[in-house]
């Protein structure tokens, strides 16, 4: 996906909102997007979306885009599980396929209970949580997140992490705005701030230290034969050679179930040899 010279106002004499921005996110990043409130991020996602045109310059993606906006609306006619069926089916996905990504999506958040029950009668952490799951049930090469996190509990809040890291270590280019500035410390590939003049600018990022004394998680994997291991990983590990194609990698016990997936669901996949968790270092 690519922004090239993308301005941005309503109206022939309206404020620019945003001004000569350039972005490119390549197939496997993870970008940050950060700006003060009302200083343009969610109209820039929209625009990355294609929900709206910009101004001026050009947007072009490689593929479809999924979104989730910042506000999704409940009033839709229809139950958990036939909304995301319908999403599915409007990407290109068989019923049947669509219908298997729905319940697996609906089981991840813990609301396959819900499947049945209109959106409108469902809380606003679940409707979230169903805004999250039509975002990513059909594998999109490109996913926006506008403030995705917000009321979601803590539980569903690492499902999306772990989400978003698993989209882009598949190839995904991953565009997302979050209110908390920890949102995917170490595993963010670059970051962007929207100024008050509407420009974009890159933000210095920082994998997320491994804690002296805290618990750690050390994975060994076995790569296949002059193959290297995939870029930004879940935790920033810095891979330890074991002999062989064989490495190390140790990461803070948060990250390991979402470095296991990227590992896991990478291409090519890697052997994954061996799982530790311990706490401090030797």
């Amino acid at each position: 996906m690519e922004l090239t010279a993308v301005g941005k106002r309503y109206g022939r004499g309206g404020r620019w909102i945003l001004r000569d921005v350039g972005l490119a996110v390549g197939p496997g990043e993870l970008v940050r997007i950060a700006g003060a409130n009302g200083s343009g991020k969610s109209t820039l996602l929209r625009l990355a979306a294609g929900i709206e045109r910009p101004s001026t310059g050009r947007v072009v993606r490689s593929g479809a885009a999924a979104y989730v906006p910042e506000r999704f609306p409940p009033a839709l006619p229809f139950d958990a599980a036939s909304y995301l069926l319908r999403v599915g089916r409007v990407h290109g996905l068989s019923a049947a396929g669509a219908r298997r990504r729905a319940g697996e999506w609906l089981d991840r958040f813990g609301i396959a209970d819900r499947a049945g029950t209109p959106l409108s009668r469902l809380s606003k952490g679940t409707c979230q949580k169903v805004a999250v799951a039509q975002a990513l049930i059909a594998e999109t090469p490109v996913l926006l997140l506008d403030e995705a996190w917000t009321g979601l509990d803590p539980g569903a809040r690492a499902v999306l992490d772990e989400a978003a890291v698993e989209r882009a270590a598949a190839g995904g280019a991953v565009l997302f705005v979050d209110h908390d500035p920890a949102r995917l410390a170490g595993r963010t590939g670059a970051a962007y701030r929207v100024g008050a003049d509407g420009g974009l600018h890159p933000e210095a990022t920082e994998p997320e230290p491994v804690a002296e004394g805290g618990p750690v998680a050390e994975v060994e994997v076995e790569l296949p034969e002059g193959v290297p291991l995939p870029e930004r990983l879940p935790g920033a590990p810095e891979p330890v050679a074991l002999g062989g194609t064989a490495v190390r990698l140790t990461v803070p016990d948060g990250h390991a179930d979402a470095l296991l997936r990227s590992l896991l669901l990478g291409r090519p996949g890697v052997r994954v040899l061996a799982v530790r968790r311990r706490t401090g270092e030797r």
